[in-house]
C-alpha cells in the first residue's frame, strides 16, 4: 500500500525516524538504522562529528545519499546557539533539514518553548525545513505552524524516560488542530508506544534512546518498525466505538426459538 507523507518538499514512506546516539559503536548505528527502515536519521551536531573530516565521520556508516540526514541543536540553550549549531550543518553539506531542539531545563531536558519559537523563526527566514522539538502544548505547535516549520514535535514524555505517551488527549488535540505533519518526539519505550502514536493519528514518531538502549539494539529497531507499520494500518482502518456494556460479536437476528 502506498501510504506516503510529505515533508519539506519530500516524500517519504517510513514513519519511524531514529536517531545515531548512545550506540555502542558506528556499525551497530548502521545495523539498528537499517533493521528500523527508516529513511530519516536524525544526527546531534554537537555529540556526533559530521563536520571534521580529519576525525571518524557517521557519514561514512551512515550515507546521505541513502538517507536524509536531520542535524539536531541538542544541547543548545539558547536561541542563538541553536541557529550557530543549524548553520555549520548545512556548511557540512547535510542539507537544509533541521530539527531544532532548544532546552530549557537541565534535570528534565524540557524544551524552552518561547527560544525554540525565536530559533525556529530565524532559521525558517535562512531557508531551513525546520522541525522543532517541543512540549505537547497545542498553542506552542500553532506558534511554530505559524512561524512556518515543516512539521511540529511534541514529546511523549521526557527525553531517555521511555515514559510512553503521558498525554495522548494534548497529542489529539495537536494533530487536530494542525496543517502540517505531527510527530511524536521523545519517550517512547517500546514497540506498543511507537503503535499507539500512530494510532492516535501522529503521522510518524522519532526516537533513540528506546532503541539504542535497549539490550538488544538491532532487534527492538526491528520491533519499533513492526509497531508503527502495525499502528499506522490500525488508524486507517478505523477502531470500533468505545461502548461501556457488551456487544455481542454475533448477530442475535434469525437465532431460533
Amino acid at each position: 500500500m502506498d501510504d506516503l507523507f510529505e515533508l519539506g518538499g519530500r516524500t517519504f514512506r517510513s514513519r519511524l525516524i531514529v536517531g545515531t546516539g548512545k550506540y555502542k559503536d558506528f556499525d551497530e548505528t548502521r545495523r539498528a538504522i537499517e533493521a528500523s527502515g527508516a529513511e530519516i536519521v536524525t544526527v546531534a551536531v554537537r555529540r556526533v562529528n559530521i563536520t571534521d573530516p580529519a576525525q571518524a565521520n557517521l557519514l561514512d556508516w551512515i550515507s546521505p545519499e541513502r538517507f536524509t540526514i536531520l542535524p539536531n541543536t541538542a544541547g543548545c540553550y539558547t536561541a542563538d546557539e541553536a541557529v550557530r549549531t543549524a548553520l555549520l550543518a548545512r556548511e557540512a553539506g547535510v542539507g537544509n533539514f533541521v530539527k531544532v531542539e532548544v532546552i530549557g531545563d537541565q534535570r528534565t531536558l524540557f524544551p524552552d518553548v518561547s527560544a525554540t519559537i525565536e530559533a525556529s523563526k530565524r532559521l525558517v527566514e535562512e531557508g531551513f525545513i525546520v522541525l522543532p522539538y517541543v512540549m505537547d502544548d497545542p498553542v506552542a505547535c500553532r506558534r511554530l505552524e505559524d512561524v512556518g516549520c515543516a512539521a511540529v514535535m511534541p514529546l511523549a514524555a521526557p527525553i531517555g524516560s521511555g515514559l510512553g505517551i503521558r498525554n495522548p488527549y494534548n497529542l489529539a488535540i495537536i494533530i487536530e488542530q494542525s496543517r502540517v505533519p505531527v510527530i511524536v518526539d521523545a519517550g517512547v519505550g517500546c514497540a506498543s508506544d511507537a503503535a499507539r502514536a500512530l494510532e492516535l493519528g501522529c503521522t510518524a514518531v522519532l526516537m533513540n534512546t528506546a532503541i539504542a538502549g535497549a539490550k538488544d539494539p538491532v532487534g527492538m529497531a526491528e520491533a519499533m518498525r513492526l509497531g508503527v507499520a502495525a499502528g499506522r494500518r490500525s488508524y486507517l482502518s478505523g477502531r470500533i466505538a468505545r461502548r461501556l456494556h457488551a456487544s455481542a460479536s454475533s448477530p442475535i437476528e434469525g437465532m431460533l426459538d
